[in-house]
């Protein structure tokens, strides 16, 4: 028999999710869980209708059963960061089509652009069909709503504002002014539940903007750089404006014109 037939449970490494998805910190260390996999299939399926063949429940049913089998995880377990912050499948309706989000514990998994009916004379191919900066924004109200606006995040969306419009004036009451204020109030508020949040900015961010094009790679570099520069971290927050900006880019490079 090989060592490696003979190795135990306990000296196997189970597979975490930075393993199977584009996720970091804690998460990226954490083993999928059935639980965890079971949760995501309900949200996805009470989203799309169905579990996407190859998507991220599918994805992570495979991975928690592989643990199962090897002993490394109970089939009732569930990490423990999906356990404080949940599992959540968002959609943001725009012209044409919905993006679906899907997130552990705040970190996306993945993201769908799904078609929808539209108006006559609007189409569904070419540049219609891909995804604005501000649609972008408008997603980054939903899978980090709840998360307080930081220097950051104002910084993040100014350089979205500016890539969208291609202006480097702030419009006074725009989207990026009013995260600007946010932040700095944020800054000096002391209890958490005063705070301005993203949502509140950036919510139905599209209408706020003077106008918006579809995001690209260079536009997602810019806002990432803006974000990063900011952050005494010099990271970008997961499923943040840069992240949400960056995933409306290599969705809209995928479109077949």
């Amino acid at each position: 028999m090989s060592q490696e037939q003979q190795k135990r449970p306990e000296e196997q490494d189970p597979i975490k999710y930075g393993d199977v998805f584009d996720v970091s910190g804690d998460l990226a260390q954490k083993p999928v869980a059935p639980e965890d996999a079971n949760m995501m299939q309900s949200a996805e399926t009470r989203v799309l209708g169905q579990t996407v063949p190859g998507g991220v429940a599918a994805s992570m049913q495979s991975a928690a059963t592989l643990n199962e089998r090897a002993g490394l995880v109970g089939h009732r377990d569930v990490t423990g960061l999906t356990a404080d912050r949940g599992v959540t499948v968002t959609e943001t309706h725009a012209p044409g089509r919905r993006i679906v989000t899907e997130s552990v514990a705040g970190q996306v998994l993945g993201q769908y652009v799904e078609p929808t009916p539209v108006e006559s004379g609007r189409g569904g191919t070419g540049e219609e069909s891909k995804i604005t900066i501000g649609e972008a924004l408008e997603a980054t109200a939903h899978t980090v709503g709840d998360k307080a606006v930081e220097q950051s995040d104002a910084a993040a969306i100014q350089a979205a504002e500016v890539r969208a419009t291609g202006n480097n004036v702030i419009k006074p009451g725009g989207v990026a002014a009013t995260a600007q204020s946010a932040a700095a109030y944020n800054a000096d508020c002391q209890r958490e539940e005063d705070k301005i949040k993203m949502g509140d900015i950036l919510s139905g961010a599209t209408a706020k903007l003077a106008a918006d094009k579809a995001a690209t790679r260079e536009d997602a570099g810019g806002v990432s750089g803006a974000e990063v520069r900011n952050n005494p971290g010099a990271t970008v927050t997961p499923g943040g404006v840069a992240a949400s900006v960056a995933a409306a880019a290599r969705l809209n490079e995928s479109v077949n014109i």
